[in-house]
């Protein structure tokens, strides 16, 4: 499949995004373009093809998305070629990581906050700020994501899907 010049536009929009979480542009290319890939399964030469790099760039941006579980390896049986794709719950798991890291991270500026008993409120304050919105976030992020599953489910058992 030959991309358009708006899907391109799409994918390297994604990949902006991406980059500025720290992720390099490659990946969040690879993201962008298996968002909209016609199959949704593309191989490591159809990556490359289609976004105009070598396949050792699409090998790395891979081995990067595969773990958390966003992006997923996949075979045909019968066939030998790798192919890749969004995980069907994909989103779901890499939100889900990143909201058990928000918990370690409040665990670890409970160690700082530990750190500097006894030190000016002035120094203590910006960590103590910081520790607050993170146990704000560990506090109301379970109903966030149950209300997500419901929805998800509601949508689900009505047969709709966008």
């Amino acid at each position: 499949m030959t991309p358009t010049e708006p899907e391109l536009d799409f994918v390297d929009e994604v990949a902006a995004s991406f980059e500025r979480e720290g992720m390099p542009l490659i990946t969040g290319r690879v993201i962008g373009w298996l968002l909209i890939s016609d199959p949704p399964e593309q191989s490591a030469a159809d990556l490359a093809a289609v976004l105009g790099v070598s396949r050792s760039s699409i090998s790395t941006a891979t081995r990067m998305l595969t773990p958390g579980g966003l992006v997923e390896r996949v075979r045909r049986r019968g066939d030998r070629v790798e192919l890749f794709r969004i995980a069907p719950d994909g989103w779901s798991r890499m939100l889900a990581a990143r909201y058990a890291r928000a918990t370690e991270f409040r665990a670890v500026l409970e160690h700082g906050l530990d750190a500097l008993t006894g030190a000016p409120a002035a120094r203590r304050e910006r960590l103590a700020h910081v520790h607050e919105l993170y146990l704000f976030l560990e506090a109301e992020l379970p109903a966030l994501w149950e209300r997500w599953e419901a929805g998800r489910a509601q949508q689900h058992d009505a047969g709709g899907d966008r």
